[in-house]
């Protein structure tokens, strides 16, 4: 069997096609004009995923269902986008609008419940039931899966962790709340640290990497580890940061594992193995319920596709 995989963004829509065990066949993009409407997103998607199949030589029916991972609120029940300000729809009645153009089941969900549905089904956490992804990228994403099926709350608003407030009265965010985890643990936010830092700090080595490279998110990192004192104390506090709005999850969920996404993720065992015991001492129980695992996500690029592929393959039963 053959399935699709749909991951839309604010500025283009990847597509797939790939088997029942995530291998994908073949892949691509399109770009997306602002205001994209439903109808318009949904005839273009169907027609860029007939075109990878035409492209494989594929016949349209082998297609045995397709899963769209979309930013915002997305009830996935009812087959709508009840709210995404990335793609600027309310109300969008996306699985209506897509079987106008195909044959197969649709389902969607939200990007980061699907992104964490992949991981468990065919990613770093595969084979376990209980999984809390967290992307730490512009803002933070959070999925949540328990006993195999994604935690999605009413009409889909659930599982957004990143508005957990850690500091009352903190930095504010962008949903318009203060003391977001999103505004302490995002890049964006670890952008912004770093910045200050290197304000007050002009004669450190953060402070120079921070001239000379520009405002990337890799800096704070090279001078934490050289040694620099400036750099040292943006990547603890950032660290501590992340660790405290898992902290609140774990506590909650009690997950069998904490997979963390994004670009910062990147830095590998450097910030995962930091996040990890940080987070070790700080959750409920800590030294006598059992240690929090914490890992990178896997499939990174390739994550949310992978996801919706996911969610084509469980259909009605995730």
């Amino acid at each position: 069997m053959i399935y699709a995989g749909v991951d839309v963004g604010g500025m283009s829509i990847k597509c797939c096609l790939a088997t029942e065990d995530g291998q994908i066949l073949t892949k691509g993009s399109f770009k997306t004009k602002e205001g994209l409407t439903c109808a318009e997103m949904a005839e273009q998607t169907a027609s860029f995923v007939k075109s990878l199949a035409e492209k494989a030589s594929l016949p349209e029916s082998d297609i045995a269902a397709i899963g769209m991972g979309i930013p915002g609120t997305v009830d996935g029940k009812k087959g709508v986008i009840v709210y995404s300000n990335n793609i600027r729809l309310e109300h969008a009645p996306i699985v209506k609008e897509m079987k106008k153009h195909v044959s197969c089941p649709v389902f969607v969900e939200n990007d980061a419940n699907v992104a964490a549905f992949g991981e468990a089904v065919f990613g770093a956490a595969k084979g376990l039931s209980d999984v809390v992804l967290v992307t730490l990228g512009t803002g933070v994403g959070t999925g949540i899966v328990v006993n195999g099926k994604m935690i999605t709350g009413k009409g889909g608003a659930g599982a957004e962790g990143g508005h957990v407030v850690i500091r009352l009265n903190g930095e504010p965010c962008t949903c318009g709340n203060r003391g977001c985890f999103e505004a302490y643990a995002s890049a964006t936010a670890l952008l912004r640290q770093t910045d200050r830092m290197a304000l007050r700090r002009p004669d450190s080595l953060l402070a120079r990497l921070w001239a000379e490279q520009g405002r990337v998110g890799n800096v704070p990192f090279d001078a934490a580890k050289a040694g620099d004192p400036a750099g040292v104390k943006v990547i603890r506090d950032y660290v501590n940061y992340v660790a405290t709005g898992l902290a609140g999850m774990v506590n909650i969920f009690r997950p069998d594992v904490v997979l963390i996404g994004g670009g910062i993720s990147n830095q590998g065992d450097y910030f995962i193995k930091k996040v990890s015991r940080r987070l070790n001492r700080i959750v409920y129980g800590a030294g006598l319920n059992p240690r929090v695992k914490v890992k990178a996500a896997a499939l990174k690029n390739d994550a949310g596709l992978l996801g919706a592929v996911a969610l084509a393959v469980k259909g009605e039963n995730v």
